[in-house]
């Protein structure tokens, strides 16, 4: 499935909001991506047309099973950028957290299973030997 970096951003906001699975207030989706309600409510229904969140989105959203599985994807390779900015590029941790954010929302999907790689790569290099 193509997502935009829009839908793409909404997704992660809702995952990094939820713990547990539970539900996530429309609300506090508009202060953590600093959009108004309106537009929340507009992006949830389109979610909820492609089958990433469950319909009842009036006041909170909950990730359908797909809607995790797409996350999932999306962070599959988020803490070995989150490492490249943090302890390659050394920078604080909110800033190399908000930076991998945006790698890989922005990004395209091969361009971030790349760097993973690299990362992964010379993690592995550096250890040393037993």
């Amino acid at each position: 499935m193509k997502l935009c970096a829009g839908q793409i951003r909404y997704l992660v906001a809702i995952r990094e909001l939820s713990a547990n699975n539970r539900e996530v207030k429309s609300v506090s989706i508009a202060r953590h991506l600093g959009v108004s309600r309106p537009s929340v409510s507009k992006m949830l229904r389109c979610l909820a047309d492609s089958g990433l969140v469950y319909e009842d989105y009036g006041t909170s959203v909950i990730l359908t099973p797909e809607g995790n599985e797409v996350v999932g994807e999306l962070f599959s390779g988020f803490d070995e950028v989150y490492l490249f900015f943090h302890k390659f590029l050394k920078l604080p941790r909110e800033e190399a957290h908000e930076q991998a954010l945006l790698f890989v929302t922005d990004f395209p999907h091969d361009t971030c299973v790349r760097l993973k790689r690299i990362v992964r790569r010379t993690l592995k290099q550096k250890q040393p030997e037993r």
